[in-house]
């Protein structure tokens, strides 16, 4: 039964306290074998504090919601808002989807599905999260629905969407999903 205590100074969100104690829990679980319900993880504040010969008494920068983010670039996407879309992307953003295509804006995006369907729309099941150094990989999960060129609908295609999330901006996206396979499938 983990009890793990953080001490923060001042100036952190509840969101981000609330994130921080919920992902401690999570990792802490993932090394020891110990129920959620007895895993306790609570947040002490201080108010100053020395290192290095510095007094520091305000917290850092905190790190955008990973999830959230991504979550808010896809429905930009959606809704077809590319330059909003593009405002969360980093320079040297690149995305892939099957069939290796490769591309770095989000106009080639477009282009490249005008040839595949007419309307797409993404039905999520799930968003699961991994930290590393400096980077929040995001996994989104769930089914595709739409209209294919010639009209016809489609539904429950199912879609894996990775992304890398670092300073606050989306530098990588990678697509997996079975709309080859279920179109190939398609009566013409």
């Amino acid at each position: 039964m983990p009890v793990i205590s953080i001490t923060l100074l001042p100036g952190y969100s509840a969101q981000a306290e609330e994130r921080l104690v919920g992902r401690v829990a999570l990792a802490a679980r993932s090394v020891i074998s110990a129920a959620a319900a007895g895993t306790t993880v609570f947040v002490n504040h201080a108010h100053t504090y020395q290192r290095d010969g510095r007094v520091f008494s305000k917290g850092g920068p905190e790190c955008a919601d990973a999830s959230a983010l991504v979550r808010q670039f896809l429905e930009l996407m959606q809704a077809r808002n590319l330059a909003a879309a593009s405002a969360l992307l980093a320079p040297e953003f690149v995305m892939q989807f099957p069939g290796n295509a490769r591309m770095h804006q989000l106009d080639e995006l477009v282009v490249w599905a005008k040839v595949r369907y007419s309307r797409i729309a993404k039905d999520y099941e799930r968003f699961d999260e991994s930290w590393a150094d400096g980077v929040t990989v995001v996994y989104c999960s769930g089914t595709l629905n739409g209209l294919w060129l010639d009209g016809t609908p489609f539904e429950k295609i199912r879609f894996i969407d990775r992304f890398e999330i670092a300073d606050g901006q989306i530098r990588k996206q990678d697509v997996w999903n079975d709309l080859a396979e279920v179109k190939a499938q398609t009566p013409v």
